[in-house]
């Protein structure tokens, strides 16, 4: 990806901000999808073919994990380990969900649609900030 299809995509190009604008969405996302998922385990569970125990467990953890990434866009400089981890806790996220759909899961027709897109969303923001941090050096 180029520094300018970066730079558009966070509307800056300044390294720290793009970083902690792609924490920062990736934070309300997580946390918004958690809380979907907590709070309505059953009737999601049931749309997409997941136990809504699962589904309760998943979302308590997105928003926590959420809330994490949220505090760590609001810092000016974020640390690397701690991206790096999220950036890996991203990535693991996502071939976690395809591998369950795969082997684990016999979801609907809209969990086979809905899990692979999140995984792809979830993915695309490892690879966003990891390039932003990168970019930053």
């Amino acid at each position: 990806m180029s520094a300018t299809l970066l730079a558009n995509l966070s509307r800056t190009t300044d390294p720290r901000t793009m970083l902690r604008r792609f924490l920062a969405l990736d934070a309300v996302v997580t946390t918004t999808n958690g809380l979907v998922y907590a709070a309505g385990s059953g009737p999601v569970g049931r749309l997409l073919g997941v136990g809504s125990g699962l589904l309760l467990g998943l979302g308590l953890f997105l928003v926590a994990f959420g809330a994490g990434v949220g505090y760590l866009a609001t810092r000016p400089e974020p640390a690397a380990l701690p991206v790096k981890a999220v950036i890996e806790a991203n990535l693991a996220w996502a071939v976690a969900g395809l591998a369950a759909l795969v082997f684990w899961f016999s979801p609907t027709t809209a969990g086979t649609f809905w899990i692979p897109v999140q995984a792809a969303t979830v993915a695309g923001f490892a690879g966003l900030q990891h390039l932003a941090l990168r970019a930053r050096g």
